[in-house]
């Protein structure tokens, strides 16, 4: 009989024990999500925006910390003129870019 206790008790604590797992569950999916998951798309949609206006002239970084201007533009892909030197015409991925500065605009700091 008393064996017959213990397992309903038990059964009782682990169904009072379930909506707190549920409660933490919720709270760190949510921690998750505002945490890593909404900063990762928001920095997405600004590199997206921002090879989307990418143009004929336009002075880049790259990721490997080389500036060059764009000379030819293709669906993913793009030429890099680097250095004074006429003959350094590089081809690129465009996800290789880190920031453009537009041909006509100085920046400033």
């Amino acid at each position: 009989m008393s064996i017959l206790m213990t397992a309903s008790a038990e059964t009782a604590s682990a169904g009072s024990m379930l909506p707190i797992i549920l409660m933490y569950v919720v709270i760190f999916g949510a921690f998750f999500y505002f945490v890593l998951v909404r900063p990762q798309k928001k920095e997405q949609k600004k590199m997206n925006a921002m090879l989307s206006q990418l143009e004929i002239g336009d002075c880049i970084l790259t990721n490997s910390g080389f500036y060059g201007i764009v000379i030819d533009i293709t669906e993913d892909t793009v030429i890099v003129e680097f250095g004074n030197n006429k003959n350094c015409r590089i081809p690129m991925q465009k996800s290789a870019i880190a920031q453009v500065e537009k041909a006509g605009t100085a920046e400033t700091k």
